[in-house]
């Protein structure tokens, strides 16, 4: 059976969750408000934005950001009737397609991208104060304890006894 967590850890957990949680609905609200770009919109821009031709494949942009295969295919579908990105075929390999950014898309990304930034120094930047090189420290510690564990090619959520609830969202043990 696992260890239960102290009352004090708890309160770590809590205000930690809580944080993260607010922060990334804050942070697309303000996205989706200033630009129209949504927060998955906005990942695959700038995943687009970021190689070297600014165009990837589907399975490229899902290892990026952690997303299933299908999950970006159908945000992709959805970005095209837009005219963010276009697919092409892919000339080594006819059963692969690569994702575009378009023009549109480009101006999008660029556009989303003054705001977001403008939105994590409100929110985070400011906050951290001298804390910078602890938060970094502390993440890549969490990161690397994860592992492989929330690949989106893992085999599929861990066994939380049948609960069905959000691992994160536990009730505690008094």
């Amino acid at each position: 059976m696992a260890e239960l967590l102290s009352d004090d850890e708890w309160a770590v957990w809590d205000a930690f969750y809580s944080m993260r949680r607010r922060l990334d609905r804050a942070l697309e609200l303000r996205l989706h408000d200033d630009s129209g770009v949504s927060a998955p919109e906005y990942e695959i821009l700038v995943g687009l934005g970021r190689s070297d031709d600014r165009r990837l494949r589907v399975r490229d942009i899902a290892e990026q950001i952690g997303w299933e295969k299908s999950r970006v295919s159908h945000q992709v579908t959805r970005m095209e009737k837009r005219g963010l990105v276009r697919r092409t075929d892919c000339a080594s390999d006819a059963r692969g397609t690569w994702v575009e950014l378009t023009a549109d898309g480009r101006r999008a990304m660029l556009a989303a991208t003054r705001g977001h930034t403008a939105a994590i120094r409100r929110y985070f930047v400011e906050a951290l104060d001298d804390d910078a090189a602890t938060l970094e420290s502390f993440s890549r510690r969490v990161l690397e304890a994860i592992g492989d564990d929330a690949s989106p090619d893992s085999a599929g959520p861990p066994d939380h006894a049948g609960s069905g609830d959000d691992p994160g969202v536990v009730a505690r043990a008094s």
